[in-house]
């Protein structure tokens, strides 16, 4: 199920001509126009979910290792230290394309293309509470 106006739907399915690196009848693999670093690469689901939250489990299973195996070619083809595999869901997390996709992007030592989070404190009884609510 595609969504004929989704962005991302149109350029997983070859609606309109992106730079691909991998593709299989599920997802195509393309380098991200507005690339943190050389090599940015955004995975794409052919069907269309808002996001993770919404996609078929059986998609799922798939992506994480489709996301090793450009990973691992990134390292071995490209020479990065390391790989950031990113996957965000609404805006308040960064998301501002609504059709799940994951980031795997290469970094090496000192690329500066973007830090960590920053971290926080949470009290005993903060955490205590956070693990009641979350847990099944």
């Amino acid at each position: 199920m595609k969504d004929n106006n989704c962005i991302f739907c149109k350029l997983a399915n070859g609606d309109i001509p992106t730079n691909s690196i991998y593709e299989d009848g599920d997802f195509n693999v393309i380098l991200d126009a507005s690339p943190a670093t050389k090599g940015h690469a955004l995975i794409l689901p052919k069907n269309h979910f808002a996001n993770l939250l919404e996609a078929d489990d059986d998609v799922l299973a798939k992506a994480l290792p489709l996301a090793k195996k450009i990973a691992n070619n990134m390292k071995a083809k490209l020479g990065c230290d390391g790989v950031n595999i990113i996957q965000n869901n609404g805006e308040a997390a960064g998301q501002t394309v609504h059709h799940l996709h994951i980031h795997v992007i290469p970094r090496w030592d000192g690329d500066d293309a973007f830090k960590e989070w920053n971290h926080q404190s949470f009290s005993d009884a903060e955490t205590a509470e956070v693990v009641k609510k979350l847990s099944f």
